[in-house]
């Protein structure tokens, strides 16, 4: 009966807690609450320190960062038992926020921040999600970067591909620390007779005349015959091309539709 009892009380407390968070183990600004069974005057929320720490009453400071929840659990029971506190204490740990295990969402996302990983294990496009997705200014590749053994390791990622293709080796697991960052789209820029001049999303595959159609076509006194691309070269400088109509941009191509004479 006092079992049940003690479960029955854990899960109100994770209830009060809102939407706590599993942890495979627990690390600095991890928020926990502790229950003591039989003693409630032991209770505690708290927020694990940056050294790894939390004070707890009677027994002081207990570092339990990078420590299971069931391993944190025994060692604060262990330490009220060896102290003469209390017989057999039977301690419950419930982490009702995650802030060690985590990871960061930046770039051009709708909400971009770090994110908890439930249970230590998400997928990329989980915390994609959660992060409410790409948002009007992202692009179709994302960038990567993960921490393992000490080794930092930058991957791209291309999310139409990885999705159209069916390509879910890519949809990797993530871990503690890694940062997802969503790239601005690509743009090209159009300039001189047409009906709405400025930065263009290039999108896949865009044609010359794709991007003067977004443009809102020529004006009155725009020319096919006067269109030029400046274009950026491999050694950083730039070139000047007379395009055809099919002619497939690339990202920070300059448009420029001249005037007709006729």
């Amino acid at each position: 009966m006092k079992r049940l009892l003690q479960t029955w009380i854990a899960a109100l407390l994770l209830l009060v807690g809102g939407a706590a968070c599993a942890a495979d183990q627990l690390g600095a600004g991890d928020v926990v609450k502790v229950y003591v069974y039989g003693n409630p005057d032991l209770g505690l929320e708290t927020r694990i320190s940056d050294a790894g720490t939390i004070t707890f009453p009677l027994i002081g400071q207990v570092k339990v960062a990078d420590m299971p929840v069931a391993s944190a659990e025994k060692k604060i029971a262990s330490l009220l038992q060896s102290g003469g506190y209390l017989q057999k204490p039977q301690v419950t740990i419930i982490v009702t926020q995650v802030q060690s295990q985590a990871v960061s969402v930046l770039g051009q996302v709708n909400r971009p921040g770090r994110y908890p990983l439930e249970g230590g294990k998400r997928s990329l496009t989980d915390l994609l999600a959660q992060a409410g997705g790409v948002n009007a200014d992202g692009g179709d590749e994302l960038v990567l970067i993960r921490n393992r053994d000490g080794k930092v390791t930058r991957e791209r990622v291309d999310l139409v591909q990885m999705v159209r293709g069916g390509e879910l080796v890519q949809n990797v697991g993530l871990a503690a620390g890694d940062v997802i960052f969503v790239e601005r789209a690509p743009r090209v820029y159009i300039y001189g007779e047409v009906q709405r001049p400025g930065a263009l999303r290039l999108e896949r595959d865009m044609t010359l005349t794709q991007a003067l159609s977004a443009g809102g076509g020529l004006t009155l006194r725009g020319t096919h015959r006067g269109i030029t691309i400046k274009r950026r070269t491999a050694n950083g400088g730039f070139e000047t091309i007379k395009p055809g109509q099919d002619e497939v941009l690339r990202a920070d191509d300059v448009i420029h539709v001249k005037e007709s004479w006729f």
